[in-house]
Order: structure tokens, then sequence, then C-alpha cells
């Protein structure tokens, strides 16, 4: 659910060790320039003068007996920096393409060479070197596998993987909700690798229908475990390199009725885990002796709603990798224990902690950690919750934060600092600025080129007129309000204007940020603000906006509830404090949570929105999968009562002749199953609701794949939103 918050926005928006993405910068060793792929050939540039040099032509990159070079999706360095791991022919799985044929660039013997003879084109996943830099592993088919880069040997280190038995890698749901894709990890001595299996047999199929690819209807079959059923048990093995039996290791509690969403190396002898309970509201971070299987609890982490699953670590996202300091004596973990996330820094044996980022605000993401020069640098944005700062503080603890941006640069940033810290690739967006790049030197952020420096385009812009207004609002609750508002092109404030809201609402995302894509709308067709339309949104509790603990898990239990009587406020509030509003001619759209949201809002506030485009929602909160909505909802045997009361369909009977609602779903999403849209669809029949339905047959939740979908949706909600929200002044 948490996929479609703005999927025309950011729809396919972690360097990591695996070769999958590339989507951060890729640093030389020393910290002193950075690799990118350039015209078909992969280049290195030299900091601060921006030399370019070419390291692999795109010759190199051209297989024997074929005309062109592959079509490289990313690629990954040994450790030795002596070959290259090449990624390319992908195909998606589930959410990316994580499946794919990987090559071998030996720059020493300057051959190019195809990995895993034998197994099925576009089949190998997370292929990455051994730390000697002599094999590869990778997963294929749900098995793991190790190929000598020498002698070309390859090794099945599993052999029992099937369709619901999966080594390697991960079920649906592990997949959509802990972002865990790679499931296997190599030995920091290159002897072993240690590995989830996740047992599916248990967990029933969900059969989606396909009704247009033959004559005769079939079945599509998801593994996913609906919210209330037990999830799919795990176990994490250690397996040589060289093939062999599997230790598997021990665990705390029932691995199926528990989860364990993180797992590395601590040293060549042990491995660190995260445990999670089934509500996901305690947290036990413990070792595994490799040898014994025998685990040690260190650290326990509660909550009366949720913990976090993993020490969110830059802006990739990603799950891979252990934030360790101290020539592993210690780790950095973030953490919630006096109302603020916070950076702390924990003893190896978990006795002793200490909070780095002291104060009432909330660390967003930790950006670089540089022993050396004993610093983290991390985002947070202390007093505006839409914004995003790069901020510095000690890594021994001493010290308070220190901000980095510039002062006058205000929105968001987004960096990717040198292993050094002397360098950076800076980004900088707003509202009402389009995102500007430059290299820059720390800690002076200075630009290494004038031509680039953001700081000189923002002062040349400064007149450019600001089309989204930001604003607070407080509602009736007493709950101050976050929100964005764009006005009509000629705007005249004695007139009246339909407003137009778009909505999320769920712990997955917000929509008000200060940030560029912000206060467009990419399902119409057209300019809405040259169309005469209001278009705005407000942020409720419950988002994931850096306004502390609080405010993030007011929602606990209270999904559909708390976020929609929010929303529902702060659009009344909008509408007391701005006469220009038309109160007859109000619309709201959401997609995946903002679909539900938007179906909560039409059916619990009538009085209020008289026009909704709902796309993908869950509109029954007992149909979706166990980790999301156990996660922020507990376990339905305990309090069924608050799924209930939370669901659309619990509202649906309240839709007024004089309102109007499109909703839209494809048939084939894996996510919000189109199961969701018939209960709708029975329930508003049931009471003789009128309201127009349009499902996209095979689409999955994004709803993009078949010719002329995109235009057709585009079109539909155009064309329902003018018809039924008229535009213009009145």
């Amino acid at each position: 659910m948490k996929q479609t918050l703005l999927v025309f926005a950011l729809f396919l928006s972690q360097l990591s060790l695996w070769a999958q993405f590339n989507r951060g910068v890729q640093w030389t060793s020393d910290g002193n320039g950075y690799i990118r792929l350039e015209n078909k050939e992969i280049v290195q540039y030299s900091l601060p003068n921006l030399e370019k040099k070419t390291l692999v032509s795109a010759q190199q990159l051209t297989p024997k007996g074929q005309a062109a070079p592959l079509t490289i999706r990313s690629y990954a360095f040994s450790q030795d920096g002596r070959k290259i791991l090449i990624y390319t022919n992908t195909a998606r799985v589930w959410r990316y393409d994580t499946r794919g044929d990987y090559w071998v660039l030996d720059l020493d013997k300057n051959t190019l060479t195809q990995l895993g003879k034998g197994r099925p084109t576009s089949s190998l996943m997370f292929a990455k070197f051994s730390p000697d830099s002599k094999k590869v592993a990778y997963v294929s088919e749900r098995n793991v596998y190790t190929e000598d880069l020498a002698t070309g040997k390859i090794t099945a280190l599993t052999k029992d993987g099937t369709t619901r038995l999966i080594n390697g890698t991960f079920d649906w749901v592990y997949e959509e909700e802990f972002d865990c894709r790679d499931g296997f990890r190599w030995s920091p001595d290159s002897k072993n690798i240690a590995y989830w299996q996740i047992d599916a047999t248990k967990i029933r199929n969900f059969l989606m229908i396909n009704n247009t690819d033959s004559t005769y209807a079939f079945n599509v079959p998801v593994e996913y475990p609906k919210v209330g059923e037990r999830p799919s048990p795990y176990r994490i093995g250690v397996v040589s390199a060289a093939g062999g039996p599997t230790k598997w290791m021990s665990t705390l509690g029932d691995p199926g009725n528990t989860y364990v969403p993180r797992m590395e190396w601590a040293n060549a002898n042990e491995l660190i885990m995260q445990h999670l309970n089934r509500k996901q509201n305690e947290s036990t971070i413990f070792y595994a002796d490799i040898k014994t299987g025998k685990i040690t609890p260190i650290y326990v982490d509660k909550d009366d709603a949720w913990v976090e699953t993993k020490s969110s670590y830059s802006w990739s996202d990603s799950p891979e990798g252990w934030d360790w300091v101290n020539d592993k004596k210690e780790f950095l973990w973030l953490g919630e224990k006096d109302g603020w996330r916070h950076i702390y820094r924990i003893s190896r044996d978990g006795k002793t902690e200490k909070c780095l980022t002291v104060g009432d605000y909330d660390v967003m993401s930790v950006v670089s950690v540089d022993e050396k020069n004993n610093v983290i640098f991390f985002t947070a944005s202390p007093d505006n919750a839409t914004q995003t700062y790069l901020y510095k503080v000690s890594l021994d603890g001493s010290g308070k934060a220190e901000r980095v941006s510039p002062a006058g640069q205000v929105g968001t940033h987004r960096y990717d600092i040198s292993g050094n810290s002397l360098w950076a690739s800076h980004s900088f967006s707003n509202a009402n600025t389009p995102p500007m790049s430059e290299w820059i030197r720390l800690p002076e952020h200075k630009a290494l080129k004038e031509s680039d420096d953001i700081a000189k385009k923002l002062a040349a812009a400064a007149s450019t007129p600001k089309k989204v207004e930001f604003f607070k609002v407080k509602t009736d609750d007493g709950i101050e309000l976050e929100g964005w508002m764009v006005k009509p092109t000629d705007f005249d404030p004695s007139k009246k204007y339909p407003i137009v809201f778009t909505v999320y609402g769920e712990p997955a995302g917000s929509t008000v940020k200060d940030s560029w894509g912000t206060g467009r709308n990419g399902l119409y067709v057209g300019d809405m603000a040259k169309d005469g339309y209001i278009y705005a949104s407000v942020d409720n509790r419950g988002t994931p906006s850096p306004r502390g603990r609080a405010w993030r898990k007011a929602i606990y239990r209270k999904i559909g509830i708390v976020n929609i009587r929010d929303l529902a406020m702060g659009a009344k509030a909008i509408f007391a404090q701005n006469a220009f509003i038309d109160t007859s001619r109000v619309a709201v759209h959401g997609w995946s949570g903002g679909g539900s949201s938007t179906l909560n809002l039409l059916f619990q506030y009538p009085d209020l929105f008289k026009t909704g485009i709902s796309v993908a929602a869950v509109a029954d909160q007992l149909s979706y999968d166990n980790i999301y909505q156990e996660r922020y909802m507990g376990i339905p045997q305990e309090n069924r009562e608050d799924f209930v009361a939370g669901s659309p369909i619990s509202h649906a009977k309240n839709l007024r002749p004089t309102q109007n609602l499109l909703y839209i779903h494809g048939t084939g999403d894996d996510n919000v199953h189109y199961q969701n849209a018939e209960k709708l669809v029975n329930e508003l029949v049931k009471y003789n609701k009128q309201f127009q339905f349009m499902p996209y047959p095979n689409r999955s939740h994004g709803i993009y794949e078949g010719e002329g979908t995109s235009r057709h949706l585009h079109t539909l909600f155009t064309k329902y939103l003018k018809e039924h929200c008229p535009p213009g002044a009145r």
C-alpha cells in the first residue's frame, strides 16, 4: 500500500553491495572521485577538478560475437578494484527489476564472461563479489549459488528451493513491507554465506484472475498472508561458500509468529540480527554463533505502538548494512526513547548507550558516518517539518548538532557524501523551485563549479512567483496541521473557486513536503490552476513527518478514524479562513492509502466533501497484508472492532445522492487486491448508492501496464472531475 503515495510523481523514483540500481554516487575508494556510466562507458571524475577519464570502454563491454555493448542496468566493482560485475537484461519481480543476467569484466585479463551458465535467462538475483574478489554469489530460482571466477565452477549451496520454499530472497510480504529483497550475505573472510530461508508453504495463495490473455481464464496465485494470518516461518542458515550442509541458527520465539527483517555479519564467526514480535512493538537485537547456532540477545527496544524495523541509513531506505563504529565495539541505531527520533551509540554488548543527537527534533536519516573525522552527517528539520536539511554532530557525543545546509536555501536538500567527508553531491529543490544539483566541498559547502552554484542560481530566481503556498491551520480538536495550496492563475479573492484535495493519510507517507512536485497533479490532463481550481493538501497525525513520536503514533489502532478526522477538520478550518472557497464544489482524490482516505472522507464527512476519486483503495482493512496492517492496527483476533471501524465499507451506506464517487482499481493488483473493489461495490449496491466504477483488467497497483492505460486513466480522472466539480470562478 505504501508504494503509491504519489504514483505518477514518484513512480520508479540503494547503493549497496549488490549490483542492482546504482542509485547513489559511486565513490572511488579514496573518496576523491566518483564513477558513473556515461555513453555506454564507465568513466571516472576526479575531484575537485572534475577531470574525466575512461575506465571501461564500450568495446570492453561488448560480448564476443555481438556488435553492441551490454545495456547496463547497474554495475559494482570488486573489493580489489580489478573486476566489475555488470547487471543487464533485467526483469521485474513485484516492485523492481531484481532478476537479470550478470557478466564479469576482468580488467587484468580484459575478458567479459557471463555468469550462471546453464541457468535460465534473466534468472540471477543480487549477485555480488566475495570480499576476496575470487567468487560471485547469486540467487537463481530460489536457490543460492557461488561461482569461482578462475575456474567457472558453479556450486549450488542450496537445492531445496521451490516457489514456496525460498532461499536467499523473500516472499511478497517481506519484500513489500520490510524492503527485504537481497536475502544472503558474504562473510568478511569470504568463507561462508548466511541466508534467509522463507517457508511460504503454509501461506494461502490469493488467486487473481486473468480473463484476457487466453480463451479460458486462469488464476494468478500470490502467496499473501492476510491480516490476522500467521507469517511465513523463516530460518537463518550459514553454509560454506564451497558447498556442504547448512548450519541453522536458533531464534527467539516461534519463527512462524515473529520476524527477522535484518541480518548481517558481526564478524567472521557471528551474525547480528533484529527480531520482531508479531505485533512489531518489541525489537530484540541478538548475535548468533555460526558454529553452534546459539544466540545471545543484547538489546531490546519497546514501544506502545510499533518500533522501527531498521536503522534508516541515508536516502536509499535500504535494509542492508549495519552501522558499526570503534572497530566494531559499538554500533549506531535510531530510536525514539525520549519521544523524538535520535541516533544512539550502543556498545557491542548492548549494556551502554548514548544519545548523540540531543534535542526536541527528529533525525530523518543518517547520511554518512566518518570515524576518522569524528562526525556523523544526518538530515533533520527542527523548525519546519516540510523541509530537509543536512546537519552534523560529533560521533563521540560531544557538542551540539550543527546545520551544514546554507541558511538561504529554504526547502529540501539531499546529499551523497564521500568516504573522506571532503566532497558531496548536493541537490536542492522546493515546491516552487525545480531541482538543482552541484558538487560541493565540505565542510564549507562551496560549489566546485561556479556555473553549478545553487546559491547563485537561487539569487537569480528570487523574484519568481511562488505558486505553491504553505500554511498552518488549527482544527476544532486543537491539532495544528500543515498544508499547501495552489490558487488559480487569475485568482480573484472576491470570487468563489472549487477546491480539490489530494490525500494519503497513512503512516507510509506524507503529502506536505516543500520539494519539487508538490502542488502538481499528475493525473490531471492540463493545468488545474489555469482551469480555475484550487489544489491543496494537509498532513494528518500518523504521517511520518518529523514532528515527534506522539505525532506519528497517534494513529495506532485508529487508521480510518484519527487520520480521517484530522483531514476533515483541516478542510473545515481551511474553509473558515478562506472565503474564496466554494464549499459546494469540494473534491478529494488519492491512491492506495490515499484512496482509502478518499472513501472515508466521502462516507464519514459528507457535509464537507462532495466529489471523490479513489484509486486502488483498501476498502476493508481485514483484506490487507499482515505485516503492514498489524504493525499499525494490532492483531484482529484481539481488536477486530478497530479494523471494522476504520474501514471504508463500514461507512459506505452514508454516501449521499448529492455526492459523486468514481472508484478505480486494477484487477491484477497483487498489493491491494481487487477483492477490495468488489467488497465495496457490494456494499454500495446493498444500500442503492449510485457511483461510477472503472476496473482495469490485469493492471497492477500502479495501473500503468498495457497500451493506452495511463492516457485513459488520466482522461477519465480529468473528465469526471470537470463534470462533477466544475472548474472556474463564480
